[in-house]
């Protein structure tokens, strides 16, 4: 594995590898865990992410799935993200619904965790 991987989401959801000479390669469900250094995606057959619009309960569920397959805590998960535990208490309870850059983070969480908690771990340490 590389040492440092650059991904992107891109709007439709795909996840891209951006390579040496700038150009995309897209990472399929098996190519980003592999890239990841996990197991197989929550992706469906087709190698698209689960439908996430339409009622805040499997928003709620997506979110604490996504939680749950990290194995964190929610107050660990809260803190790798960077968000108050209250969001997502909230998330998980189907008070609110992740939307936005949360929502990108989330998918990008759920299929390439490793990738995306080392990206967030850098972040985190050369604001400091």
């Amino acid at each position: 594995m590389n040492a440092m991987m650059r991904v992107r989401l891109k709007a439709d959801g795909r996840i891209v590898e951006i390579l040496a000479d700038g150009t995309e390669r897209a990472l399929t469900s098996a190519s980003a865990a592999d890239a990841a250094g996990v197991g197989q995606t929550s992706l469906g057959q087709d190698g698209a992410a689960p439908a996430r619009s339409g009622g805040q309960g499997r928003d709620a569920a997506y979110a604490k799935g996504i939680r749950a397959r990290a194995k964190l805590t929610q107050a660990e998960f809260a803190s790798r993200i960077g968000v108050p535990i209250e969001t997502v208490r909230n998330w998980e309870q189907g008070k609110r619904s992740p939307r936005g850059p949360a929502r990108a983070l989330l998918k990008v969480i759920d299929q390439a965790p490793q990738v995306a908690f080392a990206v967030l771990d850098t972040a985190k340490k050369s604001s400091l």
